[in-house]
């Protein structure tokens, strides 16, 4: 049973349990009294200094079923591009979450090329930073971590397998939900990152696979999660989803002061 321990507590948030506890439970606020029920919800995966604010007011709004698809970038250059986590635990210093591990082989056995894989989610950061606020927002919670660097003509056909999934599930009365990693605009002054994210999110917001990944390719925009957003987009169309809402969007400026160099971050979601 593979077990994946944190690797970036300590840096990208503290690896106090208490004080994590703490910080989360602050950053999530009370939740709305209508949460919605969402297909899709991204978030950002930046220190939470510079991002917690916008993960947690993003998952006030929402109230997310006990099992969801985790789908996150491929920082590291590491694995297959279509990864699965396949069962075991992953950890935070809040304790374990379990891995779903008959979805996650339900996914291999779709036969689009997701692999079940390690590797790719050894080093990388993105899903591990998110992982405490589902733990605290969703007691319970079962994921299906994936790392998404495939190629645009792959991500189609990875979102009508996993949208098949998702029927099969429901009819079988079990919900299953997506949940997006990504940054956006990397490094660019404060202008530029708000006019590149502006574009990018305006076809996510369209729900717009094919215009999403296009854009962020033709406009040389550093969105990390552009393949993994592509593909839970696809998955979503397929479902039935009609409305997207950007919760907020903000840079690390907004914290630090800085406008020459920044990131930007944004936290969405899709409903039917």
């Amino acid at each position: 049973m593979p077990l994946r321990h944190p690797v970036v507590a300590g840096r990208f948030y503290t690896a106090d349990s208490d004080a994590l506890r703490n910080e989360v439970t602050g950053l999530l606020g009370s939740p709305r009294e209508t949460p919605v029920a969402p297909l899709m919800v991204m978030l950002p995966h930046a220190g939470y200094v510079y991002c917690g604010s916008i993960i947690g007011e993003t998952l006030s709004r929402v109230r997310l079923p006990e099992t969801v698809f985790l789908l996150g970038p491929n920082h590291t250059g590491r694995g297959v591009p279509l990864s699965v986590w396949p069962d075991g635990r992953w950890f935070t210093p809040l304790g374990p979450v379990d891995v779903d591990a008959a979805l996650a082989a339900a996914v291999v056995d779709a036969g689009v090329g997701f692999l079940p894989d390690t590797e790719a989610h050894r080093m990388e950061h993105s899903l591990e930073v998110l992982l405490p606020f589902l733990q605290l927002h969703t007691p319970g919670l079962r994921i299906v971590p994936m790392v998404v660097a495939a190629r645009e003509a792959r991500l189609e056909a990875a979102g009508q397998a996993l949208a098949t999934l998702v029927r099969a599930e429901e009819e079988s009365g079990r919900a299953v939900g997506f949940i997006v990693s990504s940054d956006m605009n990397h490094f660019a002054d404060r202008q530029t990152t708000l006019e590149k994210d502006a574009l990018a999110l305006d076809r996510l917001l369209a729900l717009d696979p094919e215009g999403l990944f296009r854009t962020v390719r033709d406009n040389d925009i550093s969105m990390c999660g552009v393949c993994p957003a592509t593909l839970a987009l696809y998955v979503v169309k397929a479902l039935g989803g009609r409305t997207a809402e950007l919760v907020r969007h903000g840079t690390s400026g907004d914290v630090t002061g800085e406008t020459r160099q920044v990131v930007g971050y944004a936290g969405a979601y899709v409903r039917a």
